[in-house]
């Protein structure tokens, strides 16, 4: 049998594009090597945001005297959060292994490897039907499957930095072991300050885990706006957590972390070695090509493929999506990008591009951060002329009420020409859930008169989009 389309990879990208293409009628098949919903869903936002859940569960209850509220002999049970966080998991595959079940959809579970032409016709089979189009080979399990267009969806993995002493070191945790760890341990090194880095800084340090930060870079987040990122440093290191910034890692050994330029407001030691019971290095990903090797000539950059706009690679009928092409590794960004990767295939008129200056971020710390757009910083690195909007997250009524002692912050980045929104970004709970509103004033470029005119349900939290323009 000849598929349409053969995907590599079930995560957000693959089961996207299974499910759109399989509800248009396409035969389609999905290799996955380990579970539905690729590491989002396993080994990465859903597993984090339920713990990061229940320890803020817990960070509640300890600190909700300032509400009026008194509670006593407050405790958690680890074991039971990860519990939980593994039934969340069990049920969101079982949703997705729902939605695929069609007749138009296979899934195989396995490793997939791309045929070579020439390993295509050793085995009797032909790259290129007797119309001169190119059909790609697929081997997994030892069954060769055939298809029309081929979709690369393998995603990334833990980059694992040239750190001697880092390599088969028990100590040594990534956010996979991390997340599968049964105990919490006693203290903990994070080697990283991104968004991995910190979210695991916030579920440690509310879960009573003395906790250290090292970042090589000058601050936290640093792709972030710094005004924002810095209101959550100097919360988090008033809150005793250490954060090192402009900091190496020069080795580890056993439970030690040799550091050189060192520089904390919370920490007068003059020591270049620090010892934690675990040590978890977050460092960033790299994009996953393992399998892929009969296709020499699939441009690279960077070590992740090289995509057009319709997410087309240099080679006919082959295809890329997520974490793989290198640009925004973010799960909705995967999903869009397997959207539009379907349409082009299917000839969906009009062809849709993806708005990449307006994909939503969010950083799940506590408070939250949450942008879209640019910076000031790049605007000025762009040359756009812009004025700044900002206000603290008390000027909305719903913030007060429920995030005493907290200030928090929204900027919006306005062009000073045409006045249209090209950023915003905020620190505050629950920013997370009204940024979209946020990405839809920077998709379809609305202006300040025209986003004066959206009306904002009173009292919430997005008011505050409507207050810093008022």
């Amino acid at each position: 049998m000849k598929y349409f389309l053969a995907i590599i990879g079930g995560g957000p990208a693959g089961y996207t594009a299974a499910e759109k293409a399989s509800k248009a009628g396409k035969d389609v098949i999905l290799f996955e090597q380990t579970a539905l919903g690729g590491t989002c869903l396993n080994v990465g936002c859903i597993p984090t945001k339920s713990l990061l859940y229940g320890a803020k569960q817990f960070y509640n209850a300890t600190h909700a005297q300032k509400y009026g509220v008194t509670a006593e002999n407050v405790a958690f049970d680890f074991a039971a959060m990860q519990k939980r966080k593994t039934i969340v998991v069990r049920k969101l595959v079982a949703g997705i292994k729902a939605r695929l079940n069609n007749e138009h959809c296979t899934v195989v579970n396995g490793f997939a490897t791309v045929l070579s032409p020439s390993e295509s016709e050793a085995n009797g089979l032909y790259s290129f039907s007797e119309q001169g189009e190119r059909s790609y080979f697929v081997e997994c399990n030892g069954e060769t499957y055939e298809a029309e267009n081929l979709l690369i969806c393998t995603g990334s993995t833990n980059f694992v930095p040239p750190i001697p002493g880092i390599k088969d070191n028990p100590a040594v945790w990534d956010s996979t072991d991390a997340l599968a760890a049964t105990e919490l341990p006693e203290s903990i090194i994070i080697v990283g300050g991104g968004v991995i880095g910190m979210e695991f800084a916030t579920l440690y340090h509310e879960l009573g885990v003395p906790v250290t930060v090292i970042e090589a870079m000058p601050t936290i987040l640093p792709n972030l706006d710094p005004e924002v990122v810095q209101i959550l440093l100097d919360k988090y290191r008033k809150a005793g957590i250490n954060i090192l910034t402009s900091t190496k890692v020069e080795s580890i050994e056993g439970n030690n972390v040799t550091i050189s330029g060192a520089s904390s407001p919370t920490s007068s030691t003059s020591s270049t070695s620090l010892t934690s019971d675990k040590i978890l290095v977050s460092v960033g990903r790299r994009a996953n090509l393992q399998g892929l090797e009969a296709l020499n000539d699939l441009e690279l950059n960077r070590g992740a493929i090289v995509v057009d706009d319709f997410m087309k690679t240099n080679l006919p009928n082959v295809y890329a999506c997520g974490d793989v092409t290198g640009k925004i590794m973010l799960a909705h960004v995967a999903s869009r990008q397997a959207e539009v990767a379907v349409g082009r295939m299917l000839k969906q008129i009009p062809l849709q591009r993806i708005a990449y200056n307006a994909i939503p971020s969010v950083v799940y710390t506590n408070p939250e951060i949450a942008s879209v757009g640019i910076t000031e910083q790049q605007a000025e690195s762009m040359s756009i002329p812009f004025e700044v909007r900002k206000l603290p997250m008390t000027f909305s009524g719903r913030f007060m009420a429920e995030n005493e002692g907290e200030t928090g912050l929204c900027k919006m980045v306005v062009d000073a020409k045409n006045k249209s929104i090209l950023g915003v970004h905020c620190i505050g709970n629950p920013c997370s859930e009204f940024i979209a509103a946020a990405s839809f004033a920077v998709r379809n470029g609305y202006t300040i008169p025209e986003m004066e005119q959206v009306v904002f349900p009173h009292p919430t939290v997005s008011e505050i989009l409507h207050e810093i323009i008022a």
